[in-house]
């Protein structure tokens, strides 16, 4: 069906701009009116999105957050439990939305389904802000009846990401910190200071030690080429950034980054708390095992852990048991499996992948936590070794400076 742009007053004789697909203008007209919008002006347009914006409006344009998402679940999920129709909702949303561009989502779901989408086909329109995982959980709760229970827990599987979202954050200041002091410390001696020490060790016309000739030699190229160095660190960046677009460069990146010492081991722990957690979710409401596995390793966010995750699919599908899958992933603890055993021969999966994902969680606060001091020693021994290397190369000539002089 074709596309609309429209001008309209609301209740309060506010302005209101949108579009929405109908087979006509008066098709528009209706819907319009059906939900108290008076219509001005109606035209035809090609774009979904109506007139465009300006580039400048465009990268200007506040962003939606992932908190708006999980304040959206939570509110949801108080209207609907409260019989409040899903219009009349979106609309006090609307209103009362502190961020404009989240504003615009809601007014573009309100045109949806006013069209006669379902939300979850509403929601889909919207990739960068809903995720598959959460587009397909509200799809089934459309299919149970039980859509305000799955914005509560879709709240809660929020509330749990963005927590370890911020612990990571946390966790890494203090490291990135140290590195970036580090970074611009090396930066200064290669600019200033050794191009000094450089001047005054020429007078003296004397044999340099070894490691002071290195310390010269990077420092002169660092002051000439500094421009190709400066290009080939960002088509270094544009270059890996391409790879790890790809899916071959993901699935490596994803699988490599899992190997990383210290960091390595966070990372597998909580991709495999967010899988157990959204697994436990999908099955406590109602979907089947097959879907949920299927919709879950496109939550994880690591194209690795998701393929393993697609054999365990792919094994249940083929009539296998879910600890045999398991097992033959890989990536799961011995203690996860007898618990995933467990849960099977009980029927009560679902709570026991709940209890796996709060192991987890525990597993990655506690590693979370001591994180900067498994990271300090190695942050003192890189500073011991950049002391040493201008120690010997600075100041060890320095000593023989007295030997040079009575030579001249």
């Amino acid at each position: 069906m074709p596309f609309f742009a429209y001008k309209a007053r609301n209740a309060r004789g506010e302005l209101v701009e949108g579009v929405l697909e109908s087979v006509d203008s008066s098709g528009v007209a209706t819907q319009l009116f059906n939900t108290g919008i008076t219509p001005i002006q109606i035209d035809a347009t090609s774009k979904p999105g109506g007139d465009s914006e300006s580039w400048w409006a465009k990268l200007t344009e506040e962003k939606v957050m992932p908190i708006d998402v999980q304040l959206f679940s939570r509110q949801l999920y108080t209207l609907l439990k409260s019989g409040v129709p899903i219009m009349r909702g979106l609309a006090g949303l609307q209103e009362s939305a502190i961020n404009k561009a989240f504003a615009k989502l809601i007014q573009d779901l309100r045109e949806s389904l006013d069209s006669g989408r379902e939300l979850s086909a509403a929601l889909r329109r919207h990739p960068n802000v809903f995720s598959s995982f959460y587009v397909s959980m509200v799809k089934v709760g459309e299919m149970t009846g039980q859509l305000e229970h799955i914005f509560l827990r879709l709240y809660a599987h929020l509330e749990f990401e963005r927590d370890m979202h911020e612990r990571v954050k946390t966790a890494l200041r203090y490291p990135m910190f140290v590195m970036a002091a580090m970074v611009i410390a090396m930066a200064v001696i290669n600019i200033f200071v050794i191009p000094a020490f450089a001047k005054v060790f020429a007078g003296f016309n004397a044999e340099l030690p070894l490691m002071t000739r290195i310390l010269i030699a990077t420092s002169n190229f660092a002051i000439e080429y500094w421009p190709l160095i400066l290009v080939t660190l960002i088509a270094a960046t544009a270059g890996f950034r391409m790879f790890i677009a790809t899916e071959n460069g993901k699935f490596v990146w994803d699988r490599a980054k899992l190997r990383f010492p210290i960091v390595g081991r966070i990372i597998l722990k909580g991709t495999l708390a967010r899988f157990a957690r959204s697994f436990a979710l999908s099955s406590k409401s109602g979907v089947p095992i097959v879907q949920a596995l299927n919709v879950v390793s496109q939550t994880v966010d690591n194209s690795y852990i998701a393929s393993r995750i697609d054999q365990m699919r792919d094994g249940v599908e083929r009539g296998e048991s879910i600890l045999r899958t398991a097992s033959v992933a890989g990536v799961f603890t011995p203690v996860v499996l007898q618990m995933i055993a467990v849960g099977e021969e009980t029927g009560a999966i679902d709570d026991l992948m709940d209890e796996i994902a709060g192991m987890y969680e525990h597993e990655v606060e506690y590693e979370l936590k001591t994180l900067s001091a498994n990271i300090e020693p190695i942050l003192i021994v890189g500073l011991g070794v950049l002391v040493l290397i201008l120690a010997l190369g600075i100041f060890l000539p320095i000593w023989d400076l007295g030997k040079v002089a009575l030579r001249k």
